[in-house]
């Protein structure tokens, strides 16, 4: 039986990839531990909000490799949020990129996505309105047929 999902990140430079969620994130460093031949985060635990995110440095005779070392992202993490355009700001503040500016999406969110200075993706959202999975079917279709904006 699967008890929890948690989300594992690997990353160049974690000390500073810890500061950076803590200062645009909010979140909240439960513990780290420290390699003690190069002071590399060999593993730390990060609170955000109710969930936590386990990170790394890099350790490249493990394969354990972060998105800027292999040239981008493969996954994203989804933060739920109260108000998106504070959030994204006080990212973007910290030094976060905004890859998508918050838009409100046929699926009844506003939504935003975000790259940290590490590399890792963020896709930040809250609920503007509650819609049905049919009603979101209906209108995904419908925003297909009309093509690319």
């Amino acid at each position: 039986m699967i008890r929890e999902v948690m989300s594992y990140l690997t990353v160049r430079d974690a000390k500073s990839a810890i500061e950076f969620y803590r200062k645009a994130f909010g979140a909240e460093e439960v513990y780290r531990l420290v390699d003690p031949g190069d002071g590399r985060v060999g593993h730390a635990e990060l609170r955000f909000g109710p969930r936590v995110v386990m990170l790394s440095d890099e350790y490249p005779d493990y394969n354990a490799l972060g998105p800027q070392s292999l040239g981008g992202v493969t996954s994203a993490r989804y933060l739920q949020v109260d108000n998106v355009d504070a959030f994204v700001e006080r990212a973007r503040q910290a030094g976060a990129t905004v890859v998508k500016e918050p838009t409100d999406e046929f699926y009844g969110e506003r939504s935003a996505r975000l790259r940290d200075p590490f590399g890792q993706e963020w896709m930040i959202g809250h609920e503007v309105e509650k819609v049905s999975p049919q009603e979101m079917q209906r209108r995904w279709n419908a925003a297909s047929a009309k093509g690319p904006a």
